[in-house]
Protein backbone atom coordinates (compact mmCIF):
# COMPACT_ATOMS: atom_id res chain seq x y z
CA UNK A 1 0.00 0.00 0.00
CA UNK A 2 2.62 2.26 -0.90
CA UNK A 3 1.87 6.01 -1.33
CA UNK A 4 4.73 6.68 -3.24
CA UNK A 5 7.39 4.43 -5.81
CA UNK A 6 10.66 4.05 -3.65
CA UNK A 7 13.79 5.01 -5.45
CA UNK A 8 17.62 3.92 -4.88
CA UNK A 9 19.46 5.94 -2.28
CA UNK A 10 21.87 7.91 -3.85
CA UNK A 11 25.73 7.13 -3.16
CA UNK A 12 25.74 11.11 -1.56
CA UNK A 13 23.36 9.73 1.25
CA UNK A 14 25.92 7.46 3.22
CA UNK A 15 25.93 3.90 4.25
CA UNK A 16 23.49 5.10 7.19
CA UNK A 17 20.80 6.49 5.34
CA UNK A 18 20.94 3.78 2.77
CA UNK A 19 20.87 0.98 5.74
CA UNK A 20 17.82 2.90 6.89
CA UNK A 21 16.05 3.34 3.69
CA UNK A 22 16.65 -0.89 3.82
CA UNK A 23 15.31 -1.39 7.01
CA UNK A 24 12.18 0.72 6.05
CA UNK A 25 11.82 -0.94 2.88
CA UNK A 26 11.81 -4.13 4.49
CA UNK A 27 9.11 -2.87 7.28
CA UNK A 28 6.81 -2.10 4.19
CA UNK A 29 7.27 -5.58 2.78
CA UNK A 30 6.29 -6.89 5.98
CA UNK A 31 3.34 -4.28 6.53
CA UNK A 32 2.34 -5.42 3.41
CA UNK A 33 1.98 -9.21 3.97
CA UNK A 34 -0.18 -8.71 7.34
CA UNK A 35 -2.60 -7.07 5.62
CA UNK A 36 -2.80 -9.63 3.17
CA UNK A 37 -5.79 -12.11 4.07
CA UNK A 38 -3.99 -14.79 1.57
CA UNK A 39 -0.13 -15.83 0.59
CA UNK A 40 0.89 -12.98 -1.41
CA UNK A 41 3.65 -13.87 -5.03
CA UNK A 42 6.42 -11.91 -5.31
CA UNK A 43 4.95 -9.50 -8.52
CA UNK A 44 1.93 -8.85 -6.50
CA UNK A 45 4.02 -7.46 -3.34
CA UNK A 46 6.29 -5.59 -5.53
CA UNK A 47 3.54 -3.43 -7.21
CA UNK A 48 2.25 -3.10 -4.05
CA UNK A 49 5.05 -1.41 -2.17
CA UNK A 50 5.97 0.23 -5.75
CA UNK A 51 9.42 -1.45 -5.37
CA UNK A 52 11.17 -3.59 -8.19
CA UNK A 53 10.86 -7.57 -8.38
CA UNK A 54 14.93 -8.20 -7.42
CA UNK A 55 14.73 -5.57 -4.57
CA UNK A 56 11.66 -6.98 -3.12
CA UNK A 57 13.10 -10.70 -3.71
CA UNK A 58 16.52 -9.65 -1.37
CA UNK A 59 13.97 -8.42 1.41
CA UNK A 60 11.90 -11.67 1.16
CA UNK A 61 15.24 -13.74 1.75
CA UNK A 62 16.45 -11.74 4.19
CA UNK A 63 12.86 -11.59 6.70
CA UNK A 64 12.83 -15.63 5.48
CA UNK A 65 16.56 -15.55 7.57
CA UNK A 66 15.08 -14.59 10.52
CA UNK A 67 11.81 -16.41 10.57
CA UNK A 68 9.21 -13.32 9.54
CA UNK A 69 8.31 -14.58 6.41
CA UNK A 70 7.98 -18.41 4.96
CA UNK A 71 7.50 -18.96 1.21
CA UNK A 72 5.67 -22.35 -0.17
CA UNK A 73 5.79 -22.98 -3.89
CA UNK A 74 5.74 -19.03 -4.94
CA UNK A 75 3.87 -17.25 -2.79
CA UNK A 76 4.75 -15.36 0.78
CA UNK A 77 3.18 -15.43 4.03
CA UNK A 78 3.95 -14.29 7.59
CA UNK A 79 6.63 -16.50 9.59
CA UNK A 80 6.20 -18.03 12.56
CA UNK A 81 9.23 -15.69 14.34
CA UNK A 82 5.82 -13.20 15.05
CA UNK A 83 4.52 -15.11 17.52
CA UNK A 84 6.98 -14.94 20.31
CA UNK A 85 6.55 -10.95 19.78
CA UNK A 86 2.82 -11.10 19.83
CA UNK A 87 2.89 -12.85 22.82
CA UNK A 88 5.39 -10.83 24.15
CA UNK A 89 3.35 -7.57 23.25
CA UNK A 90 0.08 -9.34 24.26
CA UNK A 91 1.90 -9.91 28.15
CA UNK A 92 3.79 -6.84 28.38
CA UNK A 93 2.08 -4.27 26.77
CA UNK A 94 0.74 -1.33 29.31
CA UNK A 95 -2.43 -0.87 26.80
CA UNK A 96 -3.13 -4.37 26.56
CA UNK A 97 -2.96 -4.87 30.36
CA UNK A 98 -4.68 -2.15 31.68
CA UNK A 99 -7.51 -2.41 28.66
CA UNK A 100 -8.44 -6.16 30.01
CA UNK A 101 -10.10 -5.31 32.95
CA UNK A 102 -12.01 -2.18 31.67
CA UNK A 103 -13.42 -3.82 28.85
CA UNK A 104 -14.50 -6.68 30.86
CA UNK A 105 -16.12 -4.67 32.82
CA UNK A 106 -18.07 -2.89 29.72
CA UNK A 107 -18.83 -6.33 28.45
CA UNK A 108 -20.74 -6.96 31.81
CA UNK A 109 -22.40 -4.25 32.11
CA UNK A 110 -23.67 -3.64 29.03
CA UNK A 111 -24.07 -7.67 27.69
CA UNK A 112 -22.24 -6.49 24.22
CA UNK A 113 -18.70 -7.00 22.73
CA UNK A 114 -16.47 -4.76 24.24
CA UNK A 115 -12.96 -4.03 21.79
CA UNK A 116 -10.24 -1.58 21.90
CA UNK A 117 -8.48 -0.14 18.52
CA UNK A 118 -5.14 1.50 18.73
CA UNK A 119 -4.27 3.60 15.55
CA UNK A 120 -1.09 2.83 13.48
CA UNK A 121 -0.79 5.16 10.13
CA UNK A 122 -4.10 5.39 8.26
CA UNK A 123 -5.68 2.37 10.02
CA UNK A 124 -6.73 0.69 12.90
CA UNK A 125 -5.33 -2.80 15.06
CA UNK A 126 -7.47 -4.97 17.39
CA UNK A 127 -5.35 -4.93 20.63
CA UNK A 128 -7.96 -6.35 23.22
CA UNK A 129 -11.67 -7.66 23.25
CA UNK A 130 -14.03 -9.30 25.45
CA UNK A 131 -17.10 -10.88 24.02
CA UNK A 132 -20.78 -10.05 24.80
CA UNK A 133 -23.46 -12.31 25.45
CA UNK A 134 -24.76 -12.22 21.43
CA UNK A 135 -21.84 -13.81 19.16
CA UNK A 136 -20.64 -11.76 16.53
CA UNK A 137 -21.34 -13.23 12.95
CA UNK A 138 -17.37 -12.64 11.86
CA UNK A 139 -14.45 -13.55 13.18
CA UNK A 140 -11.69 -10.75 14.14
CA UNK A 141 -8.49 -11.92 15.35
CA UNK A 142 -6.56 -9.95 17.66
CA UNK A 143 -4.04 -7.64 15.36
CA UNK A 144 -6.02 -7.41 12.37
CA UNK A 145 -5.36 -4.04 10.49
CA UNK A 146 -8.97 -2.17 9.58
CA UNK A 147 -9.23 0.96 7.75
CA UNK A 148 -10.09 4.25 9.57
CA UNK A 149 -12.96 5.37 7.11
CA UNK A 150 -15.19 2.36 8.26
CA UNK A 151 -16.80 1.45 11.38
CA UNK A 152 -17.65 2.97 14.36
CA UNK A 153 -13.86 2.60 16.26
CA UNK A 154 -12.14 4.18 13.25
CA UNK A 155 -14.28 7.13 12.62
CA UNK A 156 -13.70 8.31 16.20
CA UNK A 157 -10.21 8.57 15.64
CA UNK A 158 -10.97 10.84 12.92
CA UNK A 159 -13.43 13.25 14.43
CA UNK A 160 -11.62 16.27 14.61
CA UNK A 161 -8.99 15.74 11.57
CA UNK A 162 -8.36 18.48 9.50
CA UNK A 163 -8.92 18.34 5.73
CA UNK A 164 -4.99 17.64 4.79
CA UNK A 165 -5.30 14.54 7.02
CA UNK A 166 -8.01 13.15 5.38
CA UNK A 167 -7.17 13.55 2.22
CA UNK A 168 -4.13 11.26 3.40
CA UNK A 169 -6.55 8.75 5.02
CA UNK A 170 -8.46 8.86 1.57
CA UNK A 171 -5.64 8.58 -0.40
CA UNK A 172 -4.53 5.54 1.84
CA UNK A 173 -7.70 3.69 1.69
CA UNK A 174 -7.82 4.09 -2.04
CA UNK A 175 -4.40 2.92 -2.51
CA UNK A 176 -5.16 -0.32 -0.16
CA UNK A 177 -8.23 -1.13 -1.61
CA UNK A 178 -10.51 -0.37 1.49
CA UNK A 179 -12.72 1.99 -1.07
CA UNK A 180 -13.48 2.89 -4.34
CA UNK A 181 -11.40 5.71 -6.56
CA UNK A 182 -14.15 7.80 -6.31
CA UNK A 183 -14.29 7.93 -2.80
CA UNK A 184 -13.64 11.68 -1.39
CA UNK A 185 -12.71 13.76 1.84
CA UNK A 186 -16.24 15.04 1.60
CA UNK A 187 -17.42 11.11 1.20
CA UNK A 188 -15.79 10.43 4.37
CA UNK A 189 -16.52 14.02 6.13
CA UNK A 190 -20.83 12.03 5.92
CA UNK A 191 -19.55 8.84 7.64
CA UNK A 192 -17.96 11.36 10.59
CA UNK A 193 -20.02 12.29 13.48
CA UNK A 194 -21.27 15.74 14.43
CA UNK A 195 -19.09 18.09 15.51
CA UNK A 196 -20.85 18.15 19.02
CA UNK A 197 -20.95 14.72 19.59
CA UNK A 198 -17.75 12.59 21.63
CA UNK A 199 -19.18 9.28 20.49
CA UNK A 200 -19.81 7.70 16.28
CA UNK A 201 -22.18 5.00 15.24
CA UNK A 202 -22.07 2.56 12.43
CA UNK A 203 -24.75 0.27 10.93
CA UNK A 204 -23.67 -2.53 8.30
CA UNK A 205 -20.45 -0.27 7.07
CA UNK A 206 -17.81 -2.40 7.87
CA UNK A 207 -19.57 -5.87 8.08
CA UNK A 208 -23.17 -6.52 7.23
CA UNK A 209 -25.65 -7.03 9.85
CA UNK A 210 -23.32 -6.01 12.55
CA UNK A 211 -24.15 -2.71 14.63
CA UNK A 212 -21.09 -0.68 16.65
CA UNK A 213 -20.58 2.59 18.75
CA UNK A 214 -17.04 3.63 19.83
CA UNK A 215 -15.53 6.93 22.09
CA UNK A 216 -12.22 7.91 21.87
CA UNK A 217 -9.79 6.94 25.11
CA UNK A 218 -8.58 10.94 26.33
CA UNK A 219 -5.12 11.04 25.68
CA UNK A 220 -3.28 14.10 27.67
CA UNK A 221 -1.03 14.55 25.22
CA UNK A 222 -2.51 15.16 21.51
CA UNK A 223 -5.39 13.75 19.75
CA UNK A 224 -6.70 10.18 20.83
CA UNK A 225 -4.87 7.34 19.01
CA UNK A 226 -7.36 4.26 21.04
CA UNK A 227 -10.57 3.83 20.54
CA UNK A 228 -13.31 1.76 22.95
CA UNK A 229 -16.34 0.27 20.90
CA UNK A 230 -19.58 -1.90 21.58
CA UNK A 231 -20.51 -4.35 19.21
CA UNK A 232 -23.42 -6.80 18.64
CA UNK A 233 -25.39 -8.53 15.54
CA UNK A 234 -28.49 -6.05 14.69
CA UNK A 235 -30.59 -8.55 15.77
CA UNK A 236 -29.60 -8.80 19.13
CA UNK A 237 -29.21 -5.03 19.52
CA UNK A 238 -30.94 -1.53 18.36
CA UNK A 239 -29.40 1.86 17.60
CA UNK A 240 -30.95 2.96 21.17
CA UNK A 241 -29.55 -0.27 22.30
CA UNK A 242 -25.79 0.79 21.32
CA UNK A 243 -26.24 4.36 22.51
CA UNK A 244 -27.66 3.60 25.49
CA UNK A 245 -23.96 2.08 25.97
CA UNK A 246 -22.26 5.49 25.46
CA UNK A 247 -22.26 6.61 29.03
CA UNK A 248 -20.81 3.33 30.27
CA UNK A 249 -17.30 3.34 27.52
CA UNK A 250 -17.50 7.31 28.44
CA UNK A 251 -16.47 5.96 31.92
CA UNK A 252 -14.24 3.19 30.83
CA UNK A 253 -12.23 5.13 28.49
CA UNK A 254 -11.50 7.59 31.36
CA UNK A 255 -10.71 4.84 33.44
CA UNK A 256 -8.73 3.74 30.74
CA UNK A 257 -7.06 6.76 29.99
CA UNK A 258 -5.94 7.29 33.97
CA UNK A 259 -4.22 3.63 34.06
CA UNK A 260 -2.13 4.73 30.91
CA UNK A 261 -0.80 7.88 32.32
CA UNK A 262 2.48 8.41 32.51
CA UNK A 263 3.06 5.15 30.30
CA UNK A 264 4.09 6.00 26.63
CA UNK A 265 0.79 6.19 25.65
Amino acid sequence: MAMTTSTEPSAEEGPKASNMRSLSRALEVFAELQRAERPQRLSDLAKACGMSLPTTLRILRVLQDFGMVSQTDKSYRIGPAVLPAARSFLENDPLVVSARPVLQQVASQTGLTASLYTRLGFERILVARVDGEAPLRYDLPLGKRLPLTLGAAGKILLASASDDELQQVVAAAIAGGQEGAAFTVESLRSRLPEPSADYAYSADERATGVVSVAVAVPNRLGRPSESISLTSPVEAASEATLKAGVPELRRAAGRLSELLEGSVY
